[in-house]
């Protein structure tokens, strides 16, 4: 994953930690981001999506989180924004009577693969009650 959509609603959950119960509105959030609220409301969008958080239509209303800090591993958050491979796919052909080439692009999906794996067991040792901690 090479974009900034996890660093994002990260941001927005952590914000929503801190919010326990009060609905916290998109421009609330796009203002602590400093990106534009309808980035936030995207994102939400998927969080809600993922069940990670519920939200409320209105002049009273907004977001909040959908179970406590506790019970939201940042696991979830990686699996909820993950929109490609971590390191990304080779874009190229090789060539199949290259004692590499011919083999590459497997060897390379298993790398991918492991190292996929390890980031998700390294993040689903943290819930987001524990890197909310970080700003206490």
């Amino acid at each position: 994953m090479n974009n900034g959509r996890f660093a994002i609603s990260v941001h927005i959950l952590t914000l929503l930690t801190f919010a326990e119960e009060e609905w916290t509105s998109s421009e609330f959030l796009a203002g602590s981001i400093n990106i534009n609220p309808v980035l936030v409301r995207k994102e939400l969008s998927n969080l809600r999506d993922h069940g990670l958080v519920v939200s409320k239509e209105g002049k009273a209303g907004g977001s909040k989180l959908a179970k406590l800090a506790s019970d939201i591993l940042m696991s979830e958050v990686y699996e909820a924004v993950r929109q490609q491979d971590l390191l990304g796919k080779g874009i190229n052909s090789p060539n199949p009577d290259c004692v590499v080439g011919r083999k590459i692009n497997d060897h390379l999906s298993n790398l991918y693969d492991d190292a996929e794996k390890t980031l998700l067991l390294g993040l689903s040792m943290t819930s987001l009650a524990d890197f909310s901690l970080n700003f206490s």
